[in-house]
């Protein structure tokens, strides 16, 4: 991690980078999180994975990398939408065993593969993929600098990063400023322009923004509505919901819901292109993930 990046997450929310991503693969790799979150757990769902898909020109020779792929659900739609090759990359084992699962439950193993690591230190060669897509995750990485230059290592000369997150403008209230926001993507979401400084820092260079706030104004309020739904049938002994702390997500949620209403947050995808370079062997004898 680059000292300012680290500095920068333990004042944030007190955690070490170590900590933040077990924190963070604990989360999303848990079924609670998806029953107040949504299956996709990012704005905008499969429609803007799809969108993400077409800006950065996916087709049926195209090999993508998912960073922080979950349970699967963007590889897949990738996978079935455009026909193209994804391999999908998540911290947790958890996930990574389950989006396998699913792979093979949609009859897509010869298409989608899934594995275990870290998007600071991806387990891949250079210039192994021709796209990469990261969405609503970037900024949970606590070495933000680290990762984009993977990024850049390993997408080929010529080839695509398409990200899609959380933007920011101006301070945000201390509510959404702890671990838990942090989790949320919400405390270190940072302004668009810093995402392109981000790319441009690892040598890509930066081409297409979309601003889709109205797409994280409409997921906050599912969100909401799936916590009130959460209260009522915790009220009802129908479920339980052990190690959440409802009155601090509907505080999240709430302040996340203003902010975004009043323009402080917001949701864009930006997407970069790596200058082409001398070619290299076959893309298919640069892989080197450990399952």
């Amino acid at each position: 991690m680059s000292a300012p990046e680290g500095r920068a997450a333990d004042r944030a929310v007190g955690y070490s980078s170590t900590a933040l991503k077990q924190c963070c693969a604990a989360a999303y790799d848990s079924d609670i999180l998806r029953l107040l979150a949504g299956d996709t757990l990012h704005p905008g769902g499969a429609r803007l994975t799809q969108r993400l898909g077409q800006v950065l020109e996916l087709g049926p020779h195209t090999r993508v990398l998912d960073v922080a792929a979950g349970r699967g659900a963007s590889a897949l739609i990738l996978a079935t939408r455009f026909g193209c090759e994804v391999v999908g990359l998540d911290y947790s084992r958890k996930n990574v065993e389950m989006a396998t699962h699913e792979a093979a439950r949609h009859g897509l193993g010869d298409k989608v593969a899934f594995y275990c690591g870290d998007a600071e230190r991806l387990p891949f060669e250079d210039d192994a993929f021709d796209a990469i897509i990261c969405e609503c995750a970037l900024c949970t990485f606590p070495d933000k600098e680290a990762a984009t230059a993977e990024f850049a290592r390993v997408l080929r000369p010529g080839g695509r990063v398409g990200v899609s997150d959380l933007t920011r403008r101006g301070s945000l209230p201390r509510e959404l400023e702890g671990l838990e926001a942090w989790i949320a993507c919400i405390a270190d979401a940072r302004p668009i322009e810093e995402y392109r400084k981000l790319l441009a820092g690892a040598g890509l260079e930066t081409d297409v923004t979309e601003e889709h706030d109205r797409a994280l104004i409409e997921f906050i309020e599912g969100v909401r509505s799936r916590l009130l739904g959460a209260e009522i049938m915790i009220g009802l002994k129908k479920i339980e919901l052990p190690g959440i702390d409802l009155a601090l997500a509907r505080t999240i949620a709430r302040q996340a819901l203003t902010a975004a209403k009043t323009g402080k947050l917001g949701y864009a995808i930006v997407t970069a292109v790596k200058h082409r370079g001398p070619s290299s062997g076959p893309l298919g004898d640069r892989v080197k993930a450990q399952s």
